[in-house]
Order: C-alpha cells, then structure tokens, then sequence
C-alpha cells in the first residue's frame, strides 16, 4: 500500500481515507495546550522531562503522560543517556505543523496581515502532470 499522499486538489475522494483520518488525530493531539507548549519547546532542541515540566509549567507526571501520547503518535522522538530520557520534535513535519499553527494566530489576534495566497509546489507538480 503505497502511504505517500498525493495532493490532488481536484479529487479529494481518491485521497487515502487513513491519511485523512490520521491527520484528524495529528490535530487532535495538537489541540492541546500542554502537548502544544511541549512540541514548541522541543522545536528548539532536546528537553528532558523536567526540564519540559519547568518550561510548560506542567509537574513531570503529567508532561510524562503527554510525551507518551507525542511518541505514540510519531510527533517526538527519545533519546537514551544513562538513564535519563531527552525528548526532541521528530522531524521537519511537526516543526512545520507546530509554527504554521503558532503564526496563524498572529493573523487572527495580532496585527499581521495576510500572505499572499501560495499554492504549494506539491499542487503546482500534480496540476502540471495533468496538463494544466
């Protein structure tokens, strides 16, 4: 089963109903406050239980128990030192995902104005193999 998506804009009932449902639960996990201070704070490097627990202003049983959920879902990844956990953003994706949503509500409570209106390289390759 091939597991890459393809955007086409044009045919949305072709796109893979797991990814759809996949990314339902992408932005379920990132609807959260402490999970989404968490993933901010790891965009900037490798964190620690506790030293997450002091930036989110969370105790470490509870940041614990996110992290979990973020590992799960593939939206950090660990790293073993002795016996210590660091815990860093997995990859480019959640980096993208995390400041996407964190700049959009500089549109929508702040002053910034709006961006011209891009259409991603992804669509323009996928329009242009059809020929349009």
């Amino acid at each position: 089963m091939d597991t890459h998506l393809v955007v086409d804009s044009t045919n949305i009932a072709e796109t893979q109903q797991e990814q759809f449902e996949l990314a339902v639960e992408t932005f379920k996990l990132l609807g959260d406050v402490t999970r989404l201070k968490i993933l901010w704070a790891l965009l900037h490097g490798e964190h620690s239980v506790t030293e997450l627990a002091g930036h989110v202003g969370a105790n470490p049983p509870a940041v614990s128990q996110q992290l979990a959920k973020l590992r799960a879902a593939r939206l950090v990844r660990v790293r073993r030192d002795g016996n210590r956990l660091f815990y860093a953003a997995k990859d480019a994706h959640v980096r993208h995902l995390v400041e996407q949503a964190l700049f959009h509500t500089d549109h929508v409570v702040g002053d910034v104005p709006d961006h011209d209106d891009e259409v991603p390289d992804v669509v323009r390759n996928v329009d242009r193999r059809r020929g349009a």
